[in-house]
């Protein structure tokens, strides 16, 4: 996949710009933590929601693995959790 790098941020194709809404002083928050770690705003914007997306997905996923084991079924020694990971990755 072509990218391109402007400043310290790489943008691979597409990329598309989002217009948000944020109050300023979470603004002014995010824009003292990106220039401290010398990131763009947007590069910190991505790297914290890549984060923020995978940790949820993992949490999903053992919330999932939980709920099954709970059910106690006797699926003949396969493991549910690692069926679910499996089916969710596979789309």
């Amino acid at each position: 996949m072509p990218t391109s790098r402007l400043s310290n941020t790489i943008y691979t194709h597409p990329v598309a710009k989002v217009m948000i809404s944020i109050p300023d002083d979470l603004l002014e928050r995010l824009d003292a933590r990106a220039k401290r770690l010398g990131e763009t705003r947007s590069g910190l914007l991505q790297r914290l929601t890549e984060r923020e997306l995978a940790s949820s997905e993992n949490r999903d996923d053992e919330e999932i693995g939980h709920m099954l084991d709970s059910l106690n079924l006797d699926l003949g020694g396969v493991d549910a959790a690692q069926l679910v990971r499996e089916d969710r990755e596979s789309h």
